[in-house]
C-alpha cells in the first residue's frame, strides 16, 4: 500500500486547505516530518488513519473534536487520501460529523452527519464506488488487508509502545500480539475442547451412575431373598474410577465376579425352594386324596338315605296322580271343541250388531231425502260429481291468489307513485344548494392555495426578527470587544516600547560602566585601543537597570497574555456575528418586524380561508353524494311504479276469465270448496248404507256356518251336547296345576330310577350291605384341617420358589445389562480421559510443564518470527553486537511461559534481559522490533505490500554513531522499495534528510510545506 496524496481542510490544527504530495516527498524514498511542538505532526498521521478507517488512533478518538477550532464557521472538515494497493488506485474522502451554522436553527447550528465517498481510477477516470460508511469500510478493509489496530502498528510505528512491549511481561505481550495476529480462533479451539471434555465427562458419570444403579438393584434382589450380603458398595470404588468396572466392589473384588457369585447364589436358592415346594405339594396331594375319599363316602351314603325317603313319598302319591291324569284327558277332548263353541257365540253377536247398524243408517238416508232402496246407484252419481268439482279446486285457489296479489299490487303502485314525487322535490332543492356552495367556494380557492407558502414566510419572518435581535446584541458585543482589543493592543505596544527603551538604556549604560573602568595606557576590553578619547558616562547602576528591565518585560508579557485572551474573545464574537449575518441578521429591525406582522396577517387570512374552504368542500361532497343517492331512489320509484301498473292490468284480466269459468260449477254455493264438502257428506252417508247392508248379509252367513260346524264336531267327539262339553272344560289355572302335579310325579319317578341306577348309590348300597360305613363328623373335620394346612404350606413354598425364579431371572438380566453397559462405557471413558488431558494441555495446565496455552503457543511462534526479522535490523543498527531472541524458558513460580524475549550480546556471547539495555540501545531494539513486527504482520495479513511507513519520535536518545547505524538501517528499508517518513526534532536528521514535510504553527492554525533542502 502506497500513499500518493493527502488533502486536509478544517481538520485538527489545519484551518485552511492543505495539500501534501507524497509522491514528491517519496522521490528519494526517505523524508522527514518535522515542526514545532503542537504544530500538528501527529494530526497528519491521524488524517491518514481517519481517511482510511473513519477514526483516529488511541485516545484521540475519544475526544471527538476532529474539526479545527481555527476554521471559519461554515468550513466543512474534510480529508482526502489517494493511495494504491493490490495494483488498484483509490481516492477516499471523509468528513466527520460537525455543527454547521443554520439560518433557522434555534441555537444557530445544525448537526451535519458524517460523509464518506470512495472512488477508484479505472481506464484513466475516477469511478464512484460507494458513499455509504459501512460499504466503504468493508471495501477498504478488504483492499488493505488490515484493521485499524494492525494498520497503526504496521504502517505507523509508535516507538514508545514498542519500548514498553520490549520490556513488558508475557501477559502484556499476549494482549498486543493477539490483537495484531487475530488468534481468537485458537482460543475458540481451547473452549471447544474444554466443552467436549466436559460433555465426555458427563457421559462417563452418567454411565457410572447407571452401572451403580444396576449393582444396587442386584443387591436389592439379594436382600429380597434373605441371602447373606456380599461386599457392599460403601467401601469400594465406583465403577467409573481408574480401572473402571473391573475393580468396583471392595478391595480387589471385580463387580462382574460379584455379579456372577450373586447370580449363582440366587439360582441355587431357587433350586432349593423348588425342591421344598415339590415335597410339600406331594404331602398336600396325599392328604387331600384321603379327605376327598372320606368325604365322598359320607356323601354317597347321605344321598342313598335321601333317595330311599323320596321313593316312599312317591309311592304314597301314585293314586292321586292317576285321578289327575284322567281329568286332564277329558279336558283335552272338550278343549278340542272350544273353538266351535266360541265361533257360534261370536257370529251370533256380530249378526245382531250388523242388523242394528243397518237399521240406523237406513233411517239417516231417509232423513237426508235420499232413496234408501237405490243407495248404490246414488253413490256412483255423487262420486262422479265430486271428481269434477275436486278437479277445478286448483282454479278456484288460483283465482283467490290472483285477487290477493291484485290488491297488493294496487297498493304498491300508489306507494311508488308517491315516492317518485317526493324524491323529485328533494332533487330540485339539493341542486339549488349545490349551486350556492359552488359560488361560495370559488373566491376562497386562490387564497387557500397560498397557505403553505404564507405560513413558511411567517415562520421565516418570525425567526428573522429573533436573528436580527441577536445580531444587534452580537454586534454591540463585538464593538465593545473590538474597542477593548484596540485598547489592549495599544497598551501592550506601549509596554513593549517601554521595555525596549529600558533595554536600550541598559545597553547604553553598559558602555558607561565599561568606560568607568578604563585606564590610560591600558587596552580597551572592547576594541583593544590604549587611548580613550571620549569615554561614555553611566546614568544608573547595572543592577537597578536590569531589575527595571525585568519588571518592564513582565508587564509587557502580562499585557500580551491579556491581549491574546481578548483576541480569542474577539474571534469567537466575530464567528457568532458572521453566522448571524449569514442567517440575515443585518436586516433593519423595523423592516423585519413589519415583514413579520404582514406575513402573520396574510397567513392568518389564508388559514381562515383554508378552513372555510375545507368545510364548504366537505358540504359540497356530501350534497353531491346525497343527489346521487336521491336520484337513484327516484329512478327506482319510477321504474317500480311502471312495473306495478303493468302487473295490475294483467291480473285484472286473469281474474275476470276465471270467475266466468267457475260460476256454473258452484251450483248456488259460495264456493267450489263448500259444494265439494256437501257432496262428500252425501257420498259418505250413501257409502255407509251400502257397507251396512253388505255387512249384515256376511254376518248372517257366518252364523249359519258356525252352527253347522259345531253339530258335526259333537257327533265325532262322543259328547251328547254343547253343555256337556262346557262342563268338562277346566280353567287355565286348574289345567296348569294338574299338569304340574302330574309332571312332577313323573319326573320324580324318572329321577329316582336314574338315581338308584347310578354308581354312587349302587356302591353305597354295596358298602352298607358289607358294613363299610362313613366316618363320623369330627373325624371328617380333622381330615379336612390336615389337608387344608398341607395345601397352604405347598402354596407358600410354591410362591417362594416363584419369587426366587423371578429374582434369578432379574439378576441374570441385570448382570447382562451391566456387562453390556460396562463394555459400552470403556470407549467413552478412554475418550473422556484423552479429551481432559488434551483440554488441560491446550489450556496450559496438566502435563503442560511450560504452562503454555494453544493461543500462547501460536503467538510464541509468531513472536519467534518477529525476533528473527527484528534481529536482521538490530544487527545492522548495533554494529553486529545485539540480536533479539525468543525464549520459551519456564517462568518462575508456575507463571505461564512462551512469550519471553532476551537480547544476545554477540561480543560476549551472553544472553541478557531486555531491561538491561541503555536508552539508545532500547530505542534501536524497539525500532527493530517494530519493523520486524510490521514485516510479520504484513505476511499474516495476506501478503499486502507496505510501501509507505511512518516512524515516530525517539531518535534523540542516540549518539552520533548509533544514529548513523539506524539511518543506514532505515535507508535499507528505502532500498527495498519502501517510502519511510520519519517524525523527529533531531538537528542531525534535518541535515541528513533533504526531503522534508514541515508543519508550521500559527496563531490562526497550522500549515504545511514541502522543502527539498534544509532551510537556512
Amino acid at each position: 500500500m502506497r500513499i500518493h496524496r493527502l488533502d486536509i481542510e478544517a481538520f485538527g490544527p489545519f484551518a485552511t486547505p492543505q495539500h501534501i504530495d507524497f509522491d514528491q516527498l517519496s522521490a528519494q524514498g526517505l523524508f522527514l516530518l518535522n515542526g514545532a511542538t503542537g504544530a500538528g505532526k501527529t494530526s497528519i498521521l491521524d488524517a491518514i488513519c481517519f481517511a482510511l478507517y473513519g477514526s483516529v488512533p488511541g485516545v484521540r478518538q475519544e475526544g471527538k473534536r476532529l474539526r479545527s477550532d481555527h476554521a471559519a464557521p461554515g468550513a466543512e472538515p474534510r480529508v482526502v487520501c489517494e493511495f494504491s494497493a493490490r495494483g488498484r488506485r483509490f481516492e477516499v474522502t471523509r468528513s466527520p460529523a460537525w455543527d454547521r451554522p443554520s439560518a433557522r436553527g434555534r441555537n444557530g447550528f445544525t448537526t451535519q452527519q458524517a460523509k464518506t465517498l470512495l472512488r477508484e481510477r479505472e481506464a484513466g477516470s475516477w469511478e464512484e464506488k460507494s458513499s455509504r460508511n459501512d460499504e466503504v469500510g468493508a471495501e477498504l478493509s478488504d483492499v488493505l488487508g488490515m484493521d485499524r489496530e494492525q494498520f497503526t502498528r504496521v504502517v505507523m510505528l509508535p516507538q514508545g509502545d514498542f519500548a514498553a512491549f520490549l520490556r513488558s511481561k508475557a501477559n502484556d505481550r499476549l494482549d498486543l500480539l493477539q490483537k495484531l495476529f487475530g488468534t481468537q480462533r485458537f482460543e475458540a479451539v481451547e473452549r471447544q475442547l474444554l466443552k467436549q471434555a466436559a460433555e465426555a465427562t458427563r457421559a462417563v458419570e452418567e454411565n457410572a451412575s447407571e452401572l451403580k444403579l444396576l449393582l444396587e438393584r442386584v443387591a436389592s434382589e439379594q436382600d429380597h431373598l434373605n441371602l447373606p450380603a456380599a461386599t457392599t458398595p460403601a467401601s469400594g470404588k465406583e465403577p467409573n474410577q481408574d480401572s473402571g468396572h473391573e475393580s468396583g466392589w471392595g478391595p480387589g473384588q471385580d463387580p462382574e465376579a460379584w455379579l456372577a457369585g450373586v447370580e449363582a447364589e440366587v439360582k441355587a436358592e431357587w433350586k432349593r425352594r423348588q425342591d421344598k415346594a415339590a415335597e410339600a405339594e406331594s404331602v398336600s396331594t396325599r392328604l387331600l386324596e384321603q379327605f376327598q375319599e372320606a368325604q365322598e363316602r359320607s356323601l354317597r351314603h347321605g344321598r342313598l338315605g335321601a333317595a330311599m325317603q323320596r321313593r316312599v313319598l312317591l309311592e304314597l302319591g301314585a293314586p292321586r296322580a292317576m285321578e289327575n291324569k284322567e281329568t286332564l284327558g277329558k279336558h283335552r277332548r272338550a278343549a278340542v271343541l272350544s273353538g266351535q263353541l266360541e265361533a257360534v257365540v261370536s257370529t251370533a253377536r256380530k249378526f245382531e250388531a250388523a242388523a242394528v247398524r243397518a237399521a240406523g243408517i237406513r233411517e239417516k238416508v231417509g232423513e237426508a231425502g235420499l232413496d234408501a232402496a237405490t243407495t248404490d246407484v246414488a253413490l256412483e252419481t255423487v262420486k262422479a260429481v265430486c271428481a269434477v268439482v275436486e278437479a277445478r279446486l286448483s282454479d278456484e285457489q288460483r283465482l283467490e291468489a290472483i285477487t290477493d296479489r291484485l290488491a297488493t299490487m294496487r297498493g304498491d303502485l300508489a306507494e311508488h307513485q308517491a315516492s317518485a314525487g317526493a324524491s323529485a322535490s328533494v332533487l330540485e332543492q339539493l341542486r339549488v344548494d349545490v349551486s350556492t356552495v359552488e359560488s361560495e367556494i370559488q373566491p376562497l380557492e386562490p387564497l387557500a392555495g397560498e397557505l403553505t407558502e404564507l405560513e413558511r414566510e411567517a415562520v421565516g419572518a418570525a425567526e428573522l426578527v429573533g436573528i436580527v435581535a441577536r445580531h444587534a446584541t452580537a454586534s454591540r458585543e463585538l464593538d465593545g470587544i473590538t474597542r477593548e482589543h484596540l485598547q489592549a493592543r495599544t497598551a501592550s505596544q506601549d509596554l513593549r516600547q517601554k521595555w525596549l527603551d529600558v533595554r536600550e538604556l541598559r545597553l547604553a549604560n553598559a558602555a558607561g560602566e565599561l568606560a568607568a573602568v578604563l585606564e590610560s595606557g591600558k587596552p580597551c576590553a572592547v576594541c583593544g585601543s590604549e587611548e580613550h578619547p571620549n569615554p561614555a558616562e553611566a546614568v544608573q547602576t547595572a543592577l537597578s537597570l536590569a531589575q527595571e528591565e525585568e519588571e518592564a518585560k513582565e508587564r509587557f508579557e502580562a499585557s500580551e497574555k491579556a491581549l491574546e485572551s481578548i483576541a480569542e474573545q474577539l474571534s469567537s464574537a466575530a464567528q457568532v456575528l458572521a453566522g448571524l449575518v449569514a442567517q440575515g441578521g443585518s436586516v433593519d429591525a423595523a423592516e423585519a418586524e413589519s415583514k413579520r406582522v404582514s406575513a402573520h396577517e396574510a397567513a392568518s387570512a389564508a388559514r381562515k380561508a383554508a378552513g372555510e374552504l375545507e368545510r364548504l368542500r366537505a358540504r359540497h361532497e356530501a350534497l353531491s353524494k346525497r343527489i346521487a343517492l336521491v336520484q337513484q331512489e327516484h329512478d327506482a320509484s319510477v321504474n317500480a311504479a311502471a312495473r306495478a301498473s303493468s302487473a295490475v292490468h294483467l291480473l285484472q284480466e286473469q281474474c275476470a276469465a276465471l270467475e266466468t269459468e267457475l260460476a256454473g260449477l258452484k251450483d248456488g254455493f259460495p264456493s267450489l270448496r263448500e259444494r265439494l264438502e256437501a257432496l262428500m257428506a252425501e257420498r259418505g252417508l250413501l257409502q255407509a248404507a251400502v257397507d251396512a247392508e253388505r255387512g249384515l248379509e256376511q254376518a248372517k252367513q257366518a252364523c249359519e256356518d258356525a252352527a253347522a260346524s259345531l253339530e258335526k264336531a259333537l257327533a265325532e267327539s262322543g259328547f251328547v251336547s254343547a253343555d256337556e262339553v262346557r262342563r268338562e272344560i277346566l280353567s287355565p289355572a286348574d289345567v296348569v296345576g294338574l299338569e304340574k302335579d302330574l309332571a312332577d310325579f313323573e319326573a320324580e319317578s324318572s329321577r329316582l330310577d336314574e338315581l338308584f341306577a347310578g354308581e354312587d348309590l349302587v356302591l353305597a348300597a354295596k358298602e352298607a350291605s358289607v358294613g363299610e360305613l362313613p366316618l363320623a363328623e369330627d373325624e371328617l373335620a380333622e381330615s379336612k384341617l390336615l389337608a387344608s394346612n398341607a395345601a397352604d404350606d405347598a402354596r407358600a413354598k410354591a410362591l417362594s420358589a416363584g419369587l426366587a425364579e423371578k429374582s434369578a431371572d432379574t439378576v441374570a438380566r441385570l448382570a447382562k445389562e451391566y456387562r453390556t453397559l460396562a463394555h459400552a462405557g470403556r470407549e467413552p471413558r478412554n475418550r473422556a480421559h484423552m479429551l481432559a488431558e488434551l483440554a488441560d494441555s491446550v489450556r496450559g495446565s496438566g502435563d503442560n510443564n511450560y504452562r503454555m496455552s494453544l493461543n500462547t503457543y501460536v503467538l510464541a511462534a509468531r513472536l519467534e518470527q518477529v525476533a528473527i526479522a527484528a534481529s536482521e535490523r538490530l544487527v545492522a543498527m548495533s554494529d553486529g553486537r545485539y540480536t533479539l531472541q525468543h525464549t520459551d524458558a519456564k517462568a518462575a513460580r508456575g507463571a505461564k511461559s512462551g512469550l519471553g524475549l532476551e537480547v544476545v550480546d554477540e561480543w560476549t556471547g551472553q544472553r541478557r534481559d531486555t531491561s538491561t539495555l541503555s536508552g539508545g540501545e532500547s530505542f534501536m531494539a524497539s525500532l527493530s522490533l517494530a519493523l520486524g513486527l510490521a514485516d510479520v504482520v504484513q505476511q499474516e495479513a495476506g501478503g499486502v505490500d507496505i510501501e509507505t511507513l511512518f516512524v515516530d519520535e525517539g531518535f534523540g536518545s542516540l549518539d552520533e554513531q548509533s544514529l548513523e547505524q539506524v539511518m543506514d538501517a532505515l535507508e535499507g528499508l528505502r532500498d527495498g522499495g519502501r517510502v519511510v517518513g520519519l517524525v523527529s526534532h533531531v538537528g542531525e536528521m534535518k541535515q541528513r534528510i533533504t526531503n522534508q514535510l514541515q508543519v508550521i504553527k500559527g496563531r490562526h492554525g497550522s500549515s504545511v510545506r514541502i522543502a527539498e533542502a534544509v532551510p537556512v
